[in-house]
């Protein structure tokens, strides 16, 4: 299983993929400038698609690089559908 990300939004760095009925988010952030604002680097969240509850975020974030974020996700994928 894999998961293709695109980006969601223009003026910020935010990319999603949903898959197997999670949807995941990995966003960049830094304590300065534009867009959003936390801890330098790439952070990884899922959620259930359709439960309503809140995301949540992927151990290891922020990640230094958006293939260290992709790859977290990944593996967080297969553990949600038991699929090691």
């Amino acid at each position: 299983m894999s998961l293709q990300f695109h980006s969601t939004l223009a003026d910020l760095k935010i990319w999603g993929a949903t898959s197997a009925g999670f949807s995941f988010v990995i966003s960049y952030e830094s304590p300065n400038g534009p867009g959003l604002h936390g801890r330098v680097g790439y952070l990884a969240s899922w959620r259930a698609l359709y439960n309503g509850r809140s995301a949540i975020r992927i151990t290891g974030s922020p990640f230094k690089t958006f293939d260290e974020a992709e790859a977290a996700c990944t593996e967080m994928l297969k553990h949600l559908t038991n699929d090691n």
